[in-house]
């Protein structure tokens, strides 16, 4: 590991000052957070130090995380407007994505959107070919509405059994280090509910860019089908699973396939 990291920030386009660091050389690739993600508290900082042996790895605050400021009102397509401000500005005009989760689906809209993205991976893009049914419960509205109620703890704790997460990662939240961070970004939560209905199915299948789409062996059927779905849907896409953890992958497998799809080696 050992890369030197630089740190800087771009300016969007509505004036959002987004925070990144940048380590490695060679091609630049750009990594993208999950929800309650920032380059102080997920995944994306000790991946970057594995990538960036071979490639020039940006890492960033997503708007309203970390230390990126903020502009309301939010809308998706201001969060593609902060990737084209990274990629123009501090990765020298085009970049490879790598998004997780809901990033994932951040990545497939800046990419189907028109930005200079050269080759693409995503990590159990959490996208549902279906319109929601007016009985189904209203998460967006919850998590506002608590937030709006000061109660953010609850927000989060809401958020996470929603979405699946299983009890045991759940259990204890409060009690660890983290806590303070993850109630702070709560009102992001909503950013990322929004952002998976905003990408069009139909536009999947013009995406002519070689793209990787993985998934973990111990995530739960819901989450592999919708991986395997948008490989089958993409032009390009290759499908993988990989050895895992639910909704996870370490550094030390991913990596390596990671490295192997930007440079375009064959597995």
């Amino acid at each position: 590991m050992g890369e030197a990291v630089m740190t800087g920030t771009v300016r969007s386009a509505d004036g959002t000052s987004i925070a990144y660091e940048r380590s490695g050389t060679g091609p630049p690739v750009i990594l993208v957070d999950a929800a309650g993600g920032f380059r102080e508290m997920g995944p994306m900082r000790s991946l970057a130090a594995h990538l960036a042996k071979e490639f020039t790895v940006l890492t960033y605050d997503r708007r309203g995380r970390g230390q990126s400021t903020d502009t309301s009102p939010y809308a998706p397509q201001r969060e593609v407007e902060d990737l084209r401000a990274l990629i123009d500005d501090a990765a020298g005009g085009s970049a490879a994505l790598y998004g997780f989760s809901s990033g994932a689906v951040l990545a497939l809209l800046a990419a189907t959107g028109g930005l200079p993205v050269t080759r693409l991976a995503v990590l159990e893009p959490p996208f549902e070919q279906r319109e929601q049914s007016p009985d189904e419960p209203d998460l967006a509205a919850d998590i506002t509405r608590l937030v709006a109620d000061g109660r953010r703890g609850d927000a989060v704790l809401h958020f996470q059994r929603s979405i699946g997460v299983p009890a045991e990662m759940i259990d204890g939240m409060r009690e660890r280090p983290g806590w303070p961070a993850l109630q702070a970004l709560a009102h992001t939560l909503v950013y990322d509910l929004t952002l998976l209905t905003a990408l069009p199915a139909g536009a999947l299948t013009t995406l002519t860019i070689p793209t990787l789409v993985l998934d973990s062996e111990q995530s739960d059927a819901r989450l592999r089908g919708w991986a395997r779905g948008v490989a089958e849907m993409l032009p390009a896409g290759r499908h993988r699973t990989l050895p895992g953890e639910w909704h996870g992958v370490s550094d030390e497998v991913l990596a390596p396939v990671l490295a192997e799809h930007f440079a375009g080696r064959p597995d």
